[in-house]
């Protein structure tokens, strides 16, 4: 599990992120990341009704992104705030098909 104090929780913070964030894609994931003033970087995760109408198959996505990206917390660049999109084309999508796209994404986004 990704630990709390690597998470985005507070609406005003995903905003922020929304209205000041570059906007990256690759594959069947998209993230939008700007800068926070934190010697650490954040997640947050947002999986839409349009990828399923089913709670279970959408917080079944979100837990994997978290875990792909506990994984390389270390490796990634501190001090950004992220927030992480996903396409309809996720669903499905096994673990190791996941990591691949976000390690592809991560480096579009120069944060690995």
């Amino acid at each position: 599990m990704l630990p709390k104090l690597f998470r985005l929780t507070k609406e005003k913070d995903f905003n922020r992120v929304y209205k000041k964030g570059k906007f990256f894609a690759q594959d069947f994931l998209m993230c939008k990341i700007a800068e926070n003033n934190f010697s650490f970087s954040r997640f947050g995760i947002v999986v839409g009704l349009k990828i399923s109408k089913r709670a279970n198959k959408r917080n079944l996505i979100k837990r994997r992104l978290r875990e792909a990206i506990r994984l390389k917390i270390k490796d990634i660049k501190k001090g950004f705030d992220v927030v992480m999109m996903v396409r309809p084309e996720i669903v499905g999508k096994n673990f190791s098909e996941i990591d691949k796209a976000l390690i592809k994404l991560f480096k579009k986004a120069s944060l690995l």
